[in-house]
Order: C-alpha cells, then structure tokens, then sequence
C-alpha cells in the first residue's frame, strides 16, 4: 500500500477486527476475510486487534496475549494478508517495539490526554490513533493533535467514540465530525464503541449491535473521512466487546453502504 496517511487523507478508509487478539486462528480468519473485501470493494482496510485490553470493566476480563505474543499474530497478519495493522498503546515503553510491527499507533480514549504516551507515539513515525475521550469536547481534541505534532509527527487521526450520557450509555453528537476535521486531520467514527452500554452488565460492558450502521452511516454523511468497527466471526463467543461487535458476515453489507454515502458525498 502507498504512504497510509496519505491514502486516508485522499478517500475513504476502515479499521476493522476483533477487540482483542483470541487466538492466531480467530485473527487469521478474520483478516483473511477482510482483505478479501478491501481488494473486492477497492478500499483501504486497516486490520485492528488489542494485544492487551488495560481499561476492561472487571479484574477477571480477559485482557488478550500481551506484547509479544500479540506483536507475533499482528505480524503474521500482516505478512500472510498484506493489511496494515492498528493496535493500542498504554504505556510510553510500549511505543518504539509496537512500531516495530504496527503501522498505526492506537492511544485509547481514557488516556487521550497523557502527554508522555502521545508524545512516545508521535516520535515513532507512525500514524496516531486517538480516540477522543468519552469527558471531552470535540474542540479540546486541538491540544491532542498540538501535542503529536510539537515533536514534528503531522500523521494524526482523531477518532470520535461517543460521550458519556448518565450512566451506562453512551451518544454520539454528530457535529464532532467537521468540529475535529477542522484541525486539518482525517477523523474516524467508531461505530462499534460508540454503541456500547459501559459497565452495563455489571461485569462486563453491553452493547446495541443494532445501530453500528444507523451510527456509522450518519457520521459518513457528516463527513467522517474513515469508521472503526470491531468485528468478529462469532460475537456473541467473542471473550472481550462481543455485544457490540458486528458479525463478519455482516461488513460486507455495510460497507457497500458506506461506500455509496461517500460518493454522494464526494459528488
């Protein structure tokens, strides 16, 4: 693929996977298929998977393989696929190894205003991934991108994934999207995040799968330049964000909506 930040400043892209990395089987599958879709429907797919899932709901949550095992899956999606990959990032140390590998550095919403782990980030070279905080503004996202960028790191993505709403519950103001382009950067809407319910099962967080498309084809209208979705074989087994995960039999419906709302869009 040609320079990623470039191709997501020039048309319209997607990150998808499972939350966390199950299994090399569970990746493998669901990056296999993916790829399939990016040269069948000619659009850029990114490959997202967690190699540790730090902020889950409960001591017992299952959290994924850790760096290194992590790092080996992503690696060989990447060689047996040819997908660029995403993955979180919690701590500054983690960023030079997961460069190594990732080709997009991912800054989860709850540590979106953690100076040392943008700045760790922003020197590696990579793209940067920041998911605006749920406590937020969209116009406080200005000094995010202010902070990758003192270090010399132009290649910044704000990705919008809903504002705290009361408790459990989640929304989504739409007028984030052209607030944040406006600091001259591609925004992402995380469709599947964005529909989860916080904790709303007491240990473990719900979701409404239902609206990914009804969220994901708004924020493309509003102007979204790419969507973030979390995708499984079997959500309802997935063993981390299964109640909002879209099914992997299911994206290849909803991309091509996607796709069509962009050309209105560009037309």
């Amino acid at each position: 693929m040609a320079d990623l930040y470039q191709v997501s400043r020039s048309g319209p892209f997607i990150l998808a996977g499972p939350c966390a990395i199950e299994s090399r089987e569970i990746a493998l599958e669901t990056a296999d298929v993916l790829a399939g879709l990016a040269s069948k429907l000619d659009i850029p797919i990114v490959y997202k998977s967690s190699f540790d899932k730090a902020n889950r709901t409960s001591v017992t949550s299952f959290r994924g393989p850790g760096l290194e095992k992590g790092l080996d899956i992503l690696a060989e999606v990447k060689r047996t696929t040819g997908l660029p990959v995403v993955t979180d990032i919690h701590h500054p140390e983690q960023a030079a190894p997961v460069a190594e590998v990732a080709d997009v550095l991912q800054i989860p919403a709850f540590l979106c205003r953690q100076t040392d782990l943008l700045v760790a980030a922003a020197e590696t070279g990579r793209v940067v991934n920041v998911k605006k905080g749920q406590f937020l503004a969209p116009w406080d996202m200005r000094n995010v991108v202010d902070k990758i960028r003192s270090v010399g790191n132009d290649k910044v993505w704000l990705t919008e994934r809903g504002s705290t709403y009361g408790y459990n519950n989640l929304v989504v103001d739409m007028r984030s999207i052209p607030q944040m382009k406006a600091f001259g950067v591609p925004v992402v809407m995380d469709a599947t995040h964005s529909v989860q319910l916080p904790g709303g099962l007491g240990g473990a967080s719900g979701g409404q799968r239902e609206y990914v498309s009804v969220l994901a084809s708004a924020a493309v209208a509003a102007g979204a330049d790419g969507v973030f979705m979390e995708v499984h074989p079997a959500p309802d087994k997935a063993l981390c964000d299964g109640p909002n995960s879209l099914p992997l039999a299911e994206v290849e419906s909803l991309l091509k909506r996607l796709l069509a709302l962009w050309e209105i869009n560009r037309g």
